[in-house]
């Protein structure tokens, strides 16, 4: 591993076309799964100029069932998706949540994959799709994330609070971020450049209106990254294009799952391919790559590592995984193959094991808890009650247990 670097990372706001569109899709995900706990969802939106379409294969009990709507269901979706994008605060000529026009696709999941998840008589519940699913955590931040990541979600996530409260009237949903961090010995020491670029209200781009802007986009910036990594040499680009009143899916479409190195560790860990949003727990894309950020966060919570990558593989219809692969980049205080070990062995005791079904009993994730996470990282983020159960670290002593 190198030691000294530049390293980089980015972050969109709750109000980017793609993150709309993932919130729509897990606003779906919690409607369903509120009704039916064994709800199957694949939701997929798309957002342009004034219009929304989900797209995706359902199954529901009192929601959707052999074909048919219950009745006011279609109409309780819609309202959730207005619900949504009204949240995230579009009432724009562009885009209103009052006024666009909504179009609902789903319908009932294929028989033929459903044959493959559900439990029978001679199997347990198989993984709802092929796939490999990385966990990755580090001990940059007290969350253990990349702190470019890390910072880059803080930043947009303090827009957006200024913004609903009115602290920063001048801003509107759409914004970007990006961190690029000098490391030295591994460790963040310094920021080398800073781009932020926000949707803003008409004449912000100019005049003194524009100075407002960019000096309080800078205080922002200064404030959330530690002391003393904002110094006479960081680059700003603010807003670099000039101008940014067209934006969210107006200015350009959205759709869900387009956002993958944003909602996991900002290309600092690698990633299988499979995106989050719109999923129920019964794929793995999901809660595989959950329970592997939970088991890599509780590795370096442990002091096994200061840095650890795990991998975890599926077939679809198969429960046990194919593969589970740990990588500690050499700051392990144990051997790689010892720390496989004892993951599998603290998996099967505390999750009764990596599963599909031990992977959503052991985290509790047949609940409505998913719309939260499609905005700002699925990862990084304090467990609150049923919310963000894979950021945890209750496995510590366990993990030191097995090793013992």
């Amino acid at each position: 591993m190198r030691s000294d670097y530049l390293f980089t990372s980015e972050s969109v706001s709750e109000g980017h076309p793609d993150k709309v569109a993932d919130q729509i899709s897990d606003s779906i995900v919690d409607l369903f799964l509120s009704k039916d706990p064994e709800a199957r969802i694949a939701c997929e939106t798309l957002t342009t100029t004034q219009l929304v379409v989900l797209a995706g294969e359902i199954r529901c009990k009192g929601v959707y069932e052999n074909g048919a709507w219950a009745p006011g269901a279609q109409e309780e979706i819609e309202k959730t998706v207005r619900e949504t994008v009204k949240r995230i605060g579009y009432e724009q000529d562009g885009f209103h949540w009052e006024k666009f026009e909504f179009i609902n696709r789903l319908h009932g999941q294929s028989a033929h994959i459903a044959q493959g998840v559900d439990a029978g008589a001679n199997k347990d519940e198989g993984a709802g799709d092929q796939g490999i699913m990385f966990g990755f955590a580090c001990n940059d931040t007290p969350d253990l994330m990349p702190a470019t990541l890390y910072y880059s979600h803080k930043i947009l996530a303090k827009l957006a609070e200024d913004r609903h409260s009115g602290a920063a009237p001048f801003l509107e949903p759409d914004a970007k971020s990006q961190v690029t961090l000098r490391y030295v010995d591994g460790k963040p020491v310094a920021a080398t450049a800073i781009v932020v670029s926000t949707q803003h209200a008409p004449g912000y781009d100019e005049g003194a209106k524009d100075v407002e802007l960019k000096a309080y986009v800078k205080k922002t910036v200064t404030d959330i990254l530690p002391e003393g990594f904002v110094s006479d040499t960081t680059a700003w680009h603010i807003n670099p294009t000039g101008s940014f009143e067209i934006g969210g899916p107006d200015g350009d479409a959205g759709v869900t799952g387009r956002k993958i190195i944003v909602d996991t560790y900002g290309g600092a860990a690698p990633h299988g391919g499979g995106a989050f949003s719109g999923k129920d727990p019964t794929k793995v894309d999901r809660s595989a790559a959950y329970v592997a950020r939970y088991l890599a966060k509780n590795v370096v919570a442990a002091g096994l590592a200061s840095r650890v990558t795990i991998q975890l593989s599926y077939a679809i219809g198969v429960s046990r995984p194919l593969s589970l692969y740990v990588d500690t980049h050499g700051t392990g205080t144990v051997d790689d193959a010892a720390l496989e070990k004892a993951i599998a062995h603290v998996s099967e005791e505390k999750l009764g094991g990596l599963t599909p079904r031990g992977i959503r009993n052991g985290l509790g994730l047949n609940k409505p808890i998913y719309q939260p996470s499609a905005a700002y990282g699925h990862f990084g983020r304090s467990a609150q009650g049923d919310f963000f159960p894979w950021e945890r670290t209750d496995l510590v002593d366990a993990l030191k247990t097995a090793l013992a």
